[in-house]
């Protein structure tokens, strides 16, 4: 109970830092993806720091989606994949078209609804047309992949959107951030997180979930101030720290869960789809993979008022961002993630998470109950657990 005092008491002094709805994105094709099938990345930067997984029975599709911990009805979510095999996400864009008087951050409910009725991103395409109007409640640009190979983003305000396919850019995927293309220019926010981000997905001649979670999701660095690259990082002196400025970089103080949604070549059984999720902030957690399929969550994504993945995030994360006060969280030791003396975790983590990758490739070689999946996707959360708590 006291340890469960203090870890509130500290996060609510670190809860300055986390305020509004600002987030990391991308939208991958078959043509750019490591294995032909479609991508869906987010970084969730929230103000509502506690997330969770669950899994939501419904008709005619079930779906397994991150939620705010205090918001498990499955009505309202913020990135989800459902048993058809399309998957959505979200980033909030500030520089689309708004009125006063007319409702607005009613996103969530939009992607639960979307979770449940849509099985292509026509079908999404659909909805929106149905539904735009004053009470449509959305400032957002949402990405959405199928299994039959459709990747798009769609730019949606109250009274339009437009629709723009990953196959149609030169890089076939869409990076994006906190403003719309189709929105004024030179409006929103994330400017700089959409530069690095472009960087960081221009090094892969092909994507993967691994690359997205180990070297996008975690990136600490932007383009203006440059921090030393991780390679070097071994050779921080231990015993001094190296404060880093992240307000601006993809791995945020506000960053509350990445999610990366590995889709099906179509043709193939949406069934496959496996859903990547990270609890917390990426430098202080692992990835674990889930499928809708498996019909349950494991508990460690989802029990309690704090998940114990999430939980143990959170400890984590005081220690990476141990100063308080003003906007002094938004400074990282950097030596708490790697250093001269090897005391740092980060390898430690990404050690771990390729593991999980690899041990997930060999499974899904061949195909699985619900009941195996369910198993397995356990066995996968308690290693994740296992190894955040070896971390002091």
């Amino acid at each position: 109970m006291k340890k469960r005092i203090a870890l509130l008491a500290l996060l609510l002094l670190l809860a300055p830092i986390f305020a509004g709805e600002e987030c990391t994105t991308a939208i991958i094709s078959g043509e750019a993806s490591f294995n032909g099938a479609p991508l869906l990345w987010k970084n969730r930067d929230t103000g509502h720091i506690y997330n969770k997984v669950i899994y939501v029975k419904e008709v005619p599709y079930s779906y397994i989606a991150v939620v705010n911990h205090d918001e498990t009805s499955g009505r309202s979510v913020f990135a989800g994949i459902n048993s058809a095999g399309f998957a959505i996400m979200n980033s909030v864009a500030y520089n689309l078209p708004k009125k006063s008087g007319e409702r607005t951050d009613l996103e969530g409910i939009i992607m639960a609804d979307a979770l449940r009725k849509c099985r292509t991103v026509g079908d999404f395409e659909n909805y929106i047309q149905k539904n735009t109007g004053p009470g449509l409640g959305s400032l957002a640009n949402y990405g959405v992949i199928d299994a039959e190979g459709g990747a798009a983003l769609f730019e949606v305000h109250n009274h339009g959107y437009k629709r723009l396919d990953a196959k149609d850019f030169p890089e076939k995927y869409i990076v994006n951030t906190n403003f719309s293309r189709s929105g004024k220019p030179y409006r929103g926010y994330g400017y700089l997180r959409f530069d690095r981000a472009t960087q960081l997905f221009k090094r892969a001649k092909k994507i993967s979930p691994l690359y997205i979670l180990q070297f996008v999701s975690r990136d600490v660095s932007n383009p203006l101030v440059p921090v030393p690259p991780r390679s070097q990082w071994k050779n921080l002196p231990a015993d001094k720290p190296f404060w880093i400025y992240t307000n601006d970089s993809i791995d945020r103080p506000s960053t509350a869960s990445a999610i990366v949604f590995q889709g099906v070549k179509k043709g193939e059984d949406p069934a496959n789809s496996i859903m990547w999720v990270i609890l917390g902030e990426p430098v202080t957690s692992i990835a674990v993979p889930l499928w809708v399929k498996a019909g349950q969550v494991p508990r460690l994504l989802w029990d309690g008022d704090i998940a114990p993945i999430d939980r143990e995030s959170m400890r984590i994360k005081a220690i990476l961002r141990p100063l308080k006060g003003g906007n002094r969280p938004e400074y990282m030791d950097l030596t708490k993630l790697d250093n001269n003396r090897g005391s740092g975790w980060l390898p430690l983590l990404l050690k771990t998470e390729q593991e999980i990758f690899r041990e997930t490739m060999k499974f899904m070689k061949s195909s699985h109950t619900p009941a195996e999946l369910a198993a397995f996707q356990q066995k996968m959360a308690e290693k994740v657990y296992r190894t955040l708590r070896k971390i002091y």
